[in-house]
């Protein structure tokens, strides 16, 4: 189950799973579903917790919960079943529904304490969405921005480490976009476009693992412009802070060969990283 506040006993779900199936077990199909009026909220509810526990289909155990909003809506069994149905389209990768019975939470219950898990499964519904790093990335900016709410509206709670672990790797995944993109740039010589892909690497995506091979990248198409001095600060850039890194010792062998070494030189938007990263002066 999401959370073992909403769980009631095993056996309670069970007894309300036959309870709402006439005692004759499950497999009464839509049957099942029909002239709940009958039936308290309390029952309903755990009805839907029983469907989460036992069906391969986590949309029935949906169905239970909804019911239980629609003919108790200012109950607190609403209240409950409401984040429920959240997490149970979220188990059946109704991303959509997910977000909006946990939106809906949000709305309706903000200064409750389940308010944050509701924000953190809202967010899950954009974060397990990301694709392959070749696809569109806005749910990636999606996902960023629900789990930045999470960690920064719910510092205490028990989500917030996991939003930030999530952050990191959804930050992660948009660098690897652009670098992906200036990798294809910089094979078909289109040097300052893939320029253009790296320096938004190392400018605003530093603190992800990309950089070390944003920064050789860099070294190679200065280098294949003619620009040296902007690849000579590359190179120090990358040897100052992944000096035992492969992309390092490549970068150091082809300033080399070109009779150059990795070090500040000139006045490029480089310099001002080299400055901000290694000098600490930000002004």
């Amino acid at each position: 189950m999401a959370r073992s506040k909403f769980s009631a006993s095993l056996m309670a779900a069970v007894l309300a799973g036959l309870v709402l199936t006439g005692c004759g077990g499950r497999g009464s199909g839509d049957a099942d579903k029909k002239n709940l009026d009958r039936f308290t909220a309390e029952e309903i509810y755990k009805r839907g917790e029983f469907e989460l526990e036992n069906s391969r289909k986590p949309e029935d155990a949906v169905f239970y919960f909804s019911e239980v909003e629609r003919l108790y809506p200012y109950s607190e069994w609403a209240k409950r079943a409401l984040i429920m149905q959240a997490y149970s389209n979220h188990r059946a990768q109704n991303y959509e529904e997910a977000r909006g019975a946990a939106q809906r939470f949000i709305d309706t219950y903000p200064g409750d304490e389940d308010a944050a898990y509701a924000q953190y499964l809202l967010a899950l519904s954009y974060y397990d969405q990301i694709d392959e790093v070749g696809r569109d990335q806005g749910l990636t900016f999606q996902a960023l921005q629900s789990l930045r709410t999470v960690i920064e509206q719910y510092p205490d709670s028990e989500y917030a480490r996991s939003a930030i672990l999530k952050f990191d790797l959804a930050f992660d995944h948009l660098a690897a976009k652009e670098m992906e993109i200036g990798r294809y740039y910089l094979k078909r010589g289109h040097y300052a476009a893939s320029i253009n892909r790296f320096r938004v690497v190392v400018e605003e995506f530093q603190t992800t693992g990309q950089t070390p091979e944003a920064l050789l990248r860099l070294v190679e198409a200065y280098l294949a412009l003619g620009l040296t001095d902007e690849a000579q600060t590359a190179g120090a850039i990358l040897g100052h802070n992944f000096q035992s890194s492969p992309f390092y010792q490549d970068a150091y062998r082809q300033l080399r060969g070109r009779g150059l070494s990795p070090e500040a030189r000139g006045d490029s938007w480089l310099n001002n990283v080299y400055r901000q990263m290694i000098r600490g002066q930000w002004l």
